[in-house]
């Protein structure tokens, strides 16, 4: 038992040095994970995997080239945050807020985004693979709907 435990350790360790939860700044990156609160925060190349960011204060951060796949954004406010280039396949977007956020080649693989405000977004070159969208103005090709 002994004997597989240890082996275990040998085995994680070089992957757990190489793969560390991070970001441009350590301090802020572990202030969002433990408050929800980060306006305005450096979190650049964040490894936010599966983070439950419910309600999160994320306002004029800067989240480029983040990875937020699977992430819980329930009711988190985006505003005016930076996504370039970040990886946000499987998150939940629901009631949240991406008013002024610049989501310029954003991976949206089957991310959920219901009831999600993207007014004065800047979108480009986004990947919406099978994506659910409802209540959030962003489509595919064509023009806005009329109301």
């Amino acid at each position: 038992m002994l004997r597989a435990i240890l082996s275990s350790v040998i085995i994680l360790t070089p992957w757990l040095i190489m793969n560390p939860a991070t970001a441009e700044n350590q301090a802020q990156f572990n202030q969002l994970l433990k408050t929800g609160e980060c306006a305005g925060c450096d979190l650049r190349g964040a490894d936010l995997r599966g983070a439950h960011l419910i309600g999160a204060d994320l306002r004029k951060a800067n989240l480029e080239g983040a990875n937020l796949t699977g992430a819980n954004l329930e009711g988190a406010d985006l505003t005016g945050a930076n996504l370039t280039n970040a990886n946000l396949s499987q998150v939940l977007l629901t009631n949240a807020s991406l008013n002024d956020t610049t989501l310029h080649q954003v991976n949206l693989t089957q991310a959920m985004l219901y009831d999600t405000d993207v007014t004065g977004a800047s979108l480009e070159q986004l990947n919406l693979t099978n994506a659910q969208i409802y209540n959030t103005d962003i489509s595919v090709g064509g023009e806005k709907p009329k109301k």
